[in-house]
């Protein structure tokens, strides 16, 4: 047992501590190759494990075997006698993975890796560390270490003490700040005074102050403290960091290239004395910028380290060739980064697929049915994964995964019509539809908050039951009395009066309108936009996307009873489901067969992520898919479609730089929509618009034959993706609402042409109703017929 004193050594650790002369040379690399566990190694892997000694960086590939190494080094530093269990410090990212290195070291040596007593995460590390020197950091051993919602909640505190206005200035965002802060290491003194003002007009760092010091007053911590006053205590006391210095014979690290800057100082510290550091990690695989990981730690490992040795695992042990030489490819045009070349001594095997849809739904149905085909051939759904960009492209995925009744599972977060906004929107869309629904009006009734708390719901349910009514017709007669305080019962009859006229206006319009105005009327939409989370724009896309599904239904009740349907396809007991995920969810995962939709210009790389980053922004974005084209052990399959709803309107796309990076030896084109042209893409021009995906291909999906005949009968009016989307009714293109029109157009190629909006052009493609116009001034765009006229 660990002994709750200022001394990081018990007398166990101490009684049998091997000196650094226990093992010769000579002796240990006698009985290195003797080792069972060293066999299987390949020479690169083994360098990695017998480079006991100084700085040590392995750059370590996807499917390299990095954890094989990890466990076998710290087996092969106990069975040499180099140290002890407990003079060895292992850091992962993740409870799950220190569970998994504990065992297999297990395996390895035995019974002795149970004296493993500081392999964990940083948090779990830094927590037993400020546990055995808390009175130093103003702290009993006792701390409570808080959650999200304890945290929120005393940062409300903390404002209102301050005499802010909470709503203007959210806990949540001084939250993100000062985690931020705390990710790099700063205390409140070290905040630099414009980062302080950002909030509430220059009062961030008081705040911070202010919170910190609340914490100190409540015995308690945050996740951001754990790391955080282990710095204050080994900078403020240094005979403490000495203790650790001497104590941690070698140090190990997975995952360095996502540590912050607080965990990269941590690590210095304990490292500056003997600096028998061993990092393992992948600058290709660094996609957690937007929470604090910051690449440069593992670029400039040589730099702070001298003399570090440099260690490359390039032999694949997970993908076939055609999938590591495109994702090396890929990957080879971000400038920041070490460099390295994923090899496999296995069969070239499939090509990348790269497969083009007219619109979203279209590259939802052909996933679904690539996923028949493959289940039809006997391949497992659990080794078959759909990787996106943003969760909001979830959402048709699995209604068409639902429709055709293959299961599956989301991991890293709820279905879509799970999420928390969705449940939200639907509980008012369902009262709208039926007032009745007292569990639905009891949900949103406070949501977003109106000062309708437990008092008012309380007399609401006792007037209910003793009328046999539902709530909602309680509340009306309750706001005729005086049974509340007169600011909750006008803020409840203004509720009243909403549903009313909500009510009234699903009658006579839209029910994606309806939607729309009862989101924004409510407030719900607004409180999301001052939601300074990290995770609210986000949610806003998931209510965008909501609103936009609904046109598909004839009416409300039709949507409703739609995901009501999809709802109650609850997820079987079986392991045997397709994965659903975002690709920063999949990262350290590994799938036979791999699809990848979205990859387009605005949604990958994401338009947010450069305009706020720029080309650092791009890099991660390429690392992105780097992860997500090597989870792919036998197929990757990307997907692109040239119409998707983007914010609301429906946008022509074009295929994402990432497409045109690829190398045309290892992807092989298999569907896009016929008779045309993928133009205007990043640098103007993509390679799709000189390659004839459909001449002599002997692809024989369900979706290519489908495609063949299109192009054999365009004189009927289009694609069957559009005669689907013309019996929904209107659709919008870059920006306007549009009428239905079917049939084909009298439009020819080379014509000219004006359009209201845009001007004059010139016809480059013509699909039915649809133009390919390139105009003269707003560039190329698609338009439907019926908004140009034709120039003499």
């Amino acid at each position: 047992m660990n002994q709750p004193d200022n001394s990081p050594n018990s007398q166990d650790d101490l009684a049998h501590q091997p000196s650094s002369g226990s093992l010769s040379a000579r002796a240990r690399a006698a009985v290195a190759p003797q080792l069972a566990y060293l066999s299987g190694l390949n020479p690169e892997q083994r360098a990695a494990v017998e480079a006991t000694e100084g700085p040590v960086l392995v750059l370590a590939g996807a499917g390299t075997g990095k954890t094989r190494v990890l466990t076998t080094r710290i087996a092969h530093l106990i069975a040499t006698g180099r140290a002890w269990p407990s003079q060895i410090l292992a850091v992962t990212f993740t409870n799950k993975a220190a569970r998994e290195m504990r065992e297999r070291i297990g395996r390895a040596i035995g019974e002795v890796a149970e004296g493993m007593q500081w392999l964990g995460t940083f948090h779990s590390i830094g927590t037993k560390i400020l546990r055995r020197h808390a009175e130093l950091v103003g702290l009993r051993s006792d701390f409570t270490i808080l959650g999200t919602d304890d945290q929120l909640r005393l940062m409300k505190q903390v404002i209102e003490a301050e005499g802010i206005d909470e709503k203007r200035w959210p806990a949540r965002q001084l939250a993100g700040l000062i985690d931020a802060w705390k990710n790099r290491g700063l205390g409140p003194d070290q905040v630099a005074a414009g980062e302080a003002g950002a909030f509430a007009n220059g009062k961030g760092g008081r705040l911070y102050r202010a919170y910190q010091e609340r914490l100190k007053v409540l015995n308690a911590v945050d996740f951001g403290d754990l790391l955080l006053e282990c710095l204050r205590l080994w900078r403020e006391h240094p005979d403490i960091l000495e203790q650790y210095q001497d104590r941690f014979r070698y140090m190990l690290v997975d995952e360095y290239q996502d540590t912050n800057v607080a965990q990269y100082l941590w690590l210095r510290l304990l490292a500056q004395k003997r600096k028998n550091l061993c990092c393992v990690g992948d600058d290709d695989q660094s996609i957690y910028g937007w929470r604090g990981a910051e690449v440069d730690n593992i670029l400039r490992f040589e730099h702070d380290f001298p003399g570090a040795i440099v260690i490359r695992l390039e032999r694949n042990y997970r993908s076939t060739g055609h999938i590591l030489s495109a994702a090396s490819v890929l990957i080879a045009k971000n400038q920041g980064r070490l460099g390295k070349t994923l090899r496999t001594e296995d069969e070239l095997g499939e090509k990348v697929t790269i497969t083009g849809a007219w619109d979203s739904e279209d590259e939802a149905r052909l996933i679904g049915e690539e996923i028949e085909a493959l289940h039809a051939k006997k391949h497992p759904l659990s080794e078959i994964a759909i990787l996106v960009r943003i969760s909001a492209q979830m959402r048709e995925i699995e209604d068409r995964l639902v429709q055709l009744g293959v299961p599956y599972r989301v991991i890293g977060g709820p279905r879509f019509y799970e999420r928390a906004e969705i449940r939200d929107a639907l509980a008012y869309l369902r009262v709208v539809n039926q007032p009745a629904d007292d569990l639905a009006f009891e949900r949103i009734v406070n949501v977003p908050k109106r000062g309708l708390g437990d008092a008012t719901i309380q007399v609401l349910h006792n007037h209910a039951r003793a009328a046999r009514v539902p709530m909602m017709e309680a509340a009306r007669f309750i706001v005729e009395t005086d049974e509340l305080k007169p600011k909750p019962r006008a803020t409840l009859r203004d509720l009243l009066i909403s549903f009313g006229r909500w009510s009234k206006l699903s009658e006579t319009m839209s029910q994606s309108e309806v939607a729309q105005i009862v989101l924004e009327e409510s407030g719900y939409t607004d409180m999301w936009q001052k939601e300074k989370s990290a995770d609210a724009a986000g949610r806003l896309e998931n209510l965008k996307e909501l609103v936009r599904s609904m046109e598909e239904f004839p009416d409300l009740q039709s949507f409703l009873e739609h995901v009501s349907l999809v709802m109650e396809a609850n997820e079987s007991d079986t392991s045997e489901r397709v994965s659903l995920m975002t690709l920063h969810a999949a990262k350290g995962l590994e799938f036979d067969t791999v699809f990848l939709p979205g990859w387009e210009e605005g949604l990958f790389p994401n338009q947010r992520a450069l305009d706020e980053s720029g080309r650092a922004g791009l890099e991660e974005e390429r690392r992105l898919a780097h992860v997500g084209i090597t989870r792919a052990k036998r197929r990757a399959k990307i997907y692109f479609a040239s119409n998707r709803r983007i914010h609301g309107l429906w946008n022509s796309t074009v295929p994402s730089r990432f497409v045109d990076d690829l190398p045309e030896a290892n992807v092989e084109i298999v569907e896009a929509p016929a008779n045309f042209s993928y133009g205007g893409g990043y640098g103007g021009g993509s390679r799709f618009d000189r390659m004839q995906p459909f001449s002599g291909s002997s692809y024989q999906t369900p979706g290519w034959q489908r495609a063949q005949a299109h192009r054999a009968s365009t004189e009927d009016g289009g694609s069957s993706a559009r005669r689907s989307r013309d019996r929904r009714g209107p659709m919008m293109i870059e920006g306007e609402l549009v009428a239905k029109s079917t049939g084909s157009s009298g439009f020819t190629v080379g014509g000219r042409v004006l359009h209201s909006k845009f001007g004059p052009g010139t016809i480059e493609a013509v699909d039915g109703n649809k133009l390919t116009v390139e105009f003269d001034k707003a560039g190329r765009k698609m338009v439907l017929d019926s908004f140009v006229e034709a120039l003499g």
